[in-house]
């Protein structure tokens, strides 16, 4: 495998991930453009917390096929699609958090609105608390075409900054960089812990 300080950033990414429990039971995926035709990609069924560089398998934006012919993550289709879309983008993030779960479940509504919390600012272009986050919420589909479908219909009419949810399933994320893909990732989950406890003790 080709040396790439990126790609040991996102080793040590996914390994932090791991010890966090964001990916319980080898779920979740990540991944990392290599050029405008290629990203490195999780093998499916692999434990994030304990992976290798062997775990990664170099696949094709376009086809979403891996040369090897080793199985890359069934979700492959939506990090080609945000390398698609976004060409500055270079490390998505996906997880399976108890908090990006149960929040894309308990917002009932087409997309999380994040407002007054200091930690809105870790997100790239942020600058006050005052703003608002609006992450979409896009319901949980097997058919990861189908899903990666609706995210570009959303993405022609509305920007896709940061990261989205997909309800009942988990959260993806990215950045330029794997280090401001992984602050945008810990920064959204002390959010969205937040919001949960606000939301509970409101019920109350």
């Amino acid at each position: 495998m080709t040396e790439n300080p990126q790609l040991h950033a996102l080793l040590a990414a996914c390994h932090w991930i791991g010890d966090k429990g964001w990916c319980p039971a080898t779920g979740g995926n990540m991944s990392l453009r290599l050029d405008g035709e290629q990203c490195w990609i999780t093998e499916s069924g692999k434990d994030k917390g304990s992976l290798s560089e062997q775990d990664f398998l170099l696949v094709e934006i376009a086809s979403n096929q891996a040369a090897s012919g080793r199985i890359p993550s069934a979700e492959t289709g939506l990090h080609t699609l945000i390398y698609r879309l976004y060409p500055q983008v270079t490390a998505v993030l996906h997880t399976h958090s108890v908090n990006a779960t149960v929040l894309s479940r308990v917002e009932k509504g087409a997309a999380l609105v994040l407002q007054g919390y200091e930690m809105q600012k870790s997100l790239s272009g942020q600058q006050s608390h005052l703003s608002s986050v609006t992450i979409p919420i896009f319901d949980n589909d097997q058919n990861i075409s189908a899903l990666a479908g609706r995210v570009a219909a959303y993405a022609e009419t509305t920007p896709l900054p940061y990261a989205f949810l997909v309800r009942g399933h988990g959260l993806y994320c990215w950045g330029t960089q794997v280090a401001e893909a992984r602050r945008h990732l810990e920064g959204l989950e002390f959010l969205f812990q937040c919001e949960l406890q606000r939301r509970l003790l409101e019920a109350q």
